[in-house]
């Protein structure tokens, strides 16, 4: 079915879009469509009317959402987000807490994937309610795995924010560190569901899934998925994101057949053969890789196979939303609620990331590195910590030094009467202010690594 949701999340009565026509084998598949505002329907020309956070779930999955944000209107609780220590004897401290379980407390521990640059670290921030992962425009932002926490009522859902999936061939041409290859591939394996998240407005990436993204999700079949098509601000056509949502899950989510067509086909579409929206009885009916166990290599056959598709019949459910919203991100965040099982917290309540004080520093610092800098310039800085204590009036004083390995580079780091990493200390420090709460005198220099 086609819904569209008023200003408010999951009211009460949905209504029935007259623009959309969604084929469906069984009935239990069914469009949500959530607005951010009342007023910010966003839309396609001729046949589909966009409204932000939509997603494509079950009956009972919906049922269960629209229970749960009702209960929480009627509960006055709210919870903060957590902030991260400035002093990393604090942290560990809080790392090695045991954590303040609830009455019934459930928890959901779910990985991040996707191809550089899709914005995963920007979803994971907003999902926290604090910036604790870097983020740019150029790619591999993300080196390392790091995880947030966000703890909610008797719910701690464990984001696991992992570098984008690669090759061995790129790392070694971009001098990237290993853990790029390494760390994707061993934080899957103790998730509970995998969140894919797809950069709609890259015309060139966005027709099919990642190939290194297809091999993870055929490596761990028996791990949950869910689609995030994300960027949607940034497509002006919003027809094209119902012919992208048929390519990436192969006309198939939640095991049951779909056929997604705007009821006026407008004159740019292209006809796309049967096969690019729906599976055949036998595909359909298969499992998953069936003869791969989870967790095991794929062979040729299997390799072969996964290059030829260009999307995961598989999904459980489909999002479309802009990570930069702090109302569609809601949407998604809700549902990791209802996702998440009976079972004990890790962390206590007020642990918002693994990560040391430090590695927030060096972090946020390398982001603004990134979008100030050129090419492959911030790929080649390192840093040190050369000082990091409590000023006066709480003021948290850091010196951190970059080193840099060529003289054209240091040029460029400096910038004209030092003006570039004036600009880049200011704007990292602000940033770790609100990640620390309280002010941060951030000081950087830089030094030619002999």
């Amino acid at each position: 079915m086609a819904f569209r949701v008023g200003a408010r999340f999951f009211r009460d009565s949905a209504v029935l879009s007259r623009r959309v026509v969604v084929s469906v084998r069984q009935e239990s598949a069914s469009w949500l469509l959530k607005a951010g505002s009342a007023a910010c329907s966003r839309g396609g020309r001729n046949g589909f009317i966009f409204t932000p956070a939509c997603f494509i779930t079950s009956e009972a999955l919906l049922n269960r959402l629209m229970k749960g944000k009702a209960a929480e209107a009627d509960s006055s609780f709210y919870r903060l987000p957590a902030s991260v220590p400035p002093d990393s004897g604090e942290q560990m401290s809080l790392l090695l807490r045991h954590p303040d379980q609830p009455d019934n407390p459930k928890v959901l521990k779910v990985a991040i994937l996707g191809a550089p640059n899709a914005g995963k670290s920007t979803l994971s921030n907003q999902l926290l309610g604090r910036k604790v992962f870097a983020v740019s425009k150029k790619v591999h932002t993300t080196r390392s795995r790091s995880l947030g926490i966000i703890t909610e009522n008797d719910t701690q859902i464990i984001l696991l924010d992992t570098p984008g999936l690669t090759t061995p061939s790129k790392v070694k041409r971009h001098q990237l560190e290993k853990s790029l290859l390494v760390d994707p591939w061993n934080t899957v394996k103790e998730a509970e569901l995998m969140v894919v998240v797809v950069d709609v407005a890259d015309r060139w990436m966005c027709s099919r899934l990642d190939f290194e993204v297809l091999k993870c999700l055929a490596k761990h079949p028996d791990i949950p998925a869910i689609l995030v098509l994300n960027k949607v601000d940034l497509v002006k056509a919003k027809d094209r994101l119902l012919d992208i949502t048929a390519e990436l899950t192969c006309g198939v989510v939640n095991g049951r057949r779909m056929r997604v067509r705007p009821v006026i086909k407008p004159p740019w579409a292209k006809k796309r053969p049967e096969r690019d929206s729906e599976l055949s009885a036998d595909e359909d009916s298969a499992g998953p890789e069936g003869s791969a166990e989870p967790n095991s290599e794929l062979n040729k056959e299997q390799l072969k196979e996964l290059s030829s598709q260009r999307g995961w019949p598989h999904f459980k459910d489909v999002f479309m939303l802009s990570s930069v919203d702090r109302e569609d991100v809601e949407t998604l965040k809700s549902y990791f609620m209802v996702a998440a099982k009976p079972g004990p917290w890790q962390y206590h309540s007020e642990v918002l990331t693994d990560q040391s004080p430090e590695e927030v520093c060096k972090n946020i610092i390398r982001e603004k590195l990134l979008e100030h800098l050129p090419q492959e310039v911030p790929y080649s800085v390192t840093q040190t910590v050369e000082l990091w204590q409590e000023g006066e009036e709480g003021k948290l004083l850091i010196s951190v030094k970059l080193y840099v390995k060529k003289d054209s580079h240091m040029k460029m780091v400096i910038g004209t009467g030092g003006q570039m990493v004036a600009q880049i200390a200011q704007e990292a420090g602000e940033d770790l202010s609100h990640v620390y709460l309280r002010d941060v005198k951030l000081r950087l220099s830089a030094k030619l690594k002999k």
